[in-house]
């Protein structure tokens, strides 16, 4: 009974310390993590949005559409609307959720696609971050794409081997794309 006791005394001792040390570990890390999260973020944004002489993150405008408040990013160029960015995700990806930052132009097409965060497979389904993938999006129309994959109908190549991953991109654009197209000008500040 001694010997179950001290076992016992001895794996509390050792399960308290260990979530003392997780505590501790979250609380210093947390704002570091933070911080390269909101550098990421003004990297990706500068990557998908055009020309704009404007602070983007610090301009934005948010709407509600299809039950989910969506934020713009918005870009200006000699005071006149360039263009917006958002944040775009869909859970249908193989290994989870893909996260997107999108940059449309003024004119009504996509200027470029960023991924920021994807679980997919390497090798295969994580080359939705790489170039030849996402570098097909730049300078489609808005109105006139079919934000599917080929296989589904759409105007999207699938990478081989991924459609999965490939299609979880595409219902994300859908989505974005159909949120910045039905408020456009209330993104633009000319409503």
């Amino acid at each position: 009974m001694k010997d179950l006791l001290k076992m016992m005394a001895a794996l509390l001792c050792f399960g308290a310390a260990a979530g003392l040390l997780l505590a501790y570990t979250n609380k210093v890390t947390a704002e570091p993590i933070a911080r390269a999260q909101q550098t990421e973020k003004l990297a990706a944004l500068s990557a998908v949005l055009h020309e704009f002489d404007n602070t983007p993150s610090s301009e934005t405008n948010t709407v509600s559409h299809g039950g989910r408040n969506w934020c713009f990013y918005v870009a200006r160029k000699d005071g006149k609307y360039a263009g917006a960015a958002f944040e775009t995700s869909s859970d249908k990806g193989y290994a989870g959720e893909i996260v997107l930052m999108v940059g449309v132009q003024s004119d009504g097409t996509l200027n470029q696609v960023q991924v920021l965060s994807q679980n997919e497979t390497p090798g295969l389904g994580s080359k939705i971050k790489e170039s030849p993938f996402k570098d097909q999006f730049a300078g489609k129309g808005l109105a006139q794409t079919r934000w599917f994959v080929k296989k589904d109908g759409g105007d999207m190549d699938a990478i081989t081997g991924a459609t999965i991953s490939s299609r979880a991109v595409a219902e994300a654009l859908r989505k974005g794309i159909e949120a910045y197209s039905a408020n456009t000008a209330a993104i633009a500040g000319t409503e």
